[in-house]
């Protein structure tokens, strides 16, 4: 009876598609971490960067809804990791959900 449990367990968190955000959210792909400047300088494994970079994969209806919040799907923005929930959907972990409030800055092509 367990490994009926367990199997129905299996099934259930490996038939998840997607993450759909609710409230004031959006959910992001944080982009690579960087290992070299761009002057060829190679960076510590253990260095901790306070804002990141990303791209939205989804956002939430009340943001897409909302005039106010200049965010859509498929904007790079910069974020503030330290409200960020990690999303343990991928074996690389790099999907998070974080608030409007802790997206810092949207990067657009002038």
């Amino acid at each position: 009876m367990n490994n009926k449990r367990d199997k129905k367990n299996q099934d259930e968190t490996s038939s998840f598609e997607t993450v759909e955000p609710i409230g004031k959210r959006v959910l992001i792909r944080k982009d690579e971490d960087k290992k070299q400047t761009k002057g060829g300088i190679q960076l510590p494994d253990n260095i901790e960067i306070p804002t990141i970079t990303g791209r939205i994969v989804a956002v939430s209806a009340e943001v897409e809804n909302n005039p106010e919040i200049p965010l859509r799907q498929y904007d790079k923005v910069l974020f503030n990791p330290k409200g960020a929930i990690p999303v343990d959907f991928e074996g690389d972990n790099r999907l998070f959900v974080v608030e409007v409030e802790n997206v810092v800055a949207v990067f657009r092509k002038a």
